[in-house]
């Protein structure tokens, strides 16, 4: 994708912190195919700069993204499938097809870089599953949040029934997808959904403040590292744990980035991580 063609999007860094905004505010950022792609492209850009350290992902205008645009009177999201007729290949398996909501929340979950999303106003349906494999998720406190697919008629996608009920448990996971109800800020925080909740006004000075944060203290590859394994621990063994985390032991032990982090720690300056995740991450990672 030409990185100076989005049409959904806008894509920019300062700070080595790159900034995702979803720019259809005149349709309250509902969520298309072009977005969709969009957005993928953007994570793909991000994680491949080595000077990016950090994500925010945000809206335009009021609203975060209300889920799936349906200004034209019905899902527009299946354009190109096998099983759609305009296709020509109707009754065809749709079994190598993508979703678009989960063609950017694996795309997040298989980032090297951290990822903060900021929901001011409404995130709903697709336009809060899209953040489910974000790291951080802040919100406004007068933001709307809920599942809402049951009431569309619908299931939920992102790959929300996967991540969700590791966020939040599988009984609260199961109150917000089957009733589709809308839910506070304050609820979603309660729950672990939302890191923070803040004022409108301050939601991004709040966001760009935890990039900052990343950028400014904490080692790319070892942030890397971690927050995919975090993810993949649940599938493992406890034995597995270990033995990766031994070999994670001996191999960055001796590094750079930990010979600059012990001398920056003892001469109380801050840190500057040598190394860079295009260069230096672990060759053996299972999931690699």
């Amino acid at each position: 994708m030409d990185r100076d063609a989005y049409t959904s999007i806008q894509y920019r860094v300062d700070e080595r912190i790159a900034t995702i905004t979803l720019n259809r505010p005149q349709a309250r950022n509902g969520y298309t195919l072009a977005m969709a792609d969009e957005l993928r492209a953007a994570f793909d850009r991000a994680d491949a700069d080595d000077e990016v350290r950090a994500v925010v992902l945000t809206g335009a205008g009021k609203d975060f993204c209300v889920g799936a645009d349906l200004s034209g009177g019905g899902f527009d999201l299946t354009q190109g499938a096998p099983d759609d007729p305009s296709s020509g290949a109707s009754g065809a398996s749709g079994a190598s097809w993508s979703e678009p909501a989960g063609r950017v929340t694996t795309r997040v979950y298989a980032m090297n870089k951290p990822v903060i999303a900021a929901l001011n106003g409404a995130a709903a349906g697709g336009g809060l599953t899209i953040t489910l494999a974000a790291d951080f998720r802040l919100a406004a406190a007068d933001a709307k949040l809920g599942f809402v697919f049951p009431r569309r008629g619908i299931v939920g996608e992102g790959c929300s029934h996967w991540l969700l009920p590791r966020l939040v448990g599988q009984a609260r996971a199961m109150d917000w997808m089957l009733t589709g109800r809308l839910f506070s800020p304050e609820e979603a925080l309660a729950a672990g959904l939302l890191h923070s909740v803040h004022p409108p006004s301050e939601l991004l000075d709040a966001a760009y403040a935890l990039a900052r944060s990343l950028v400014e203290h904490t080692a790319p590859v070892a942030v890397a590292v971690s927050r995919r394994l975090l993810h993949e621990a649940h599938t493992m063994t406890i034995e597995e744990v270990h033995a990766l985390e031994s070999r994670l032991v001996l191999h960055l032990v001796p590094s750079p980035d930990a010979v600059e982090g012990v001398t920056s720690f003892l001469a109380r300056r801050p840190p500057s991580f040598p190394g860079t995740v295009g260069k230096d991450l672990p060759p053996f990672l299972p999931w690699a």
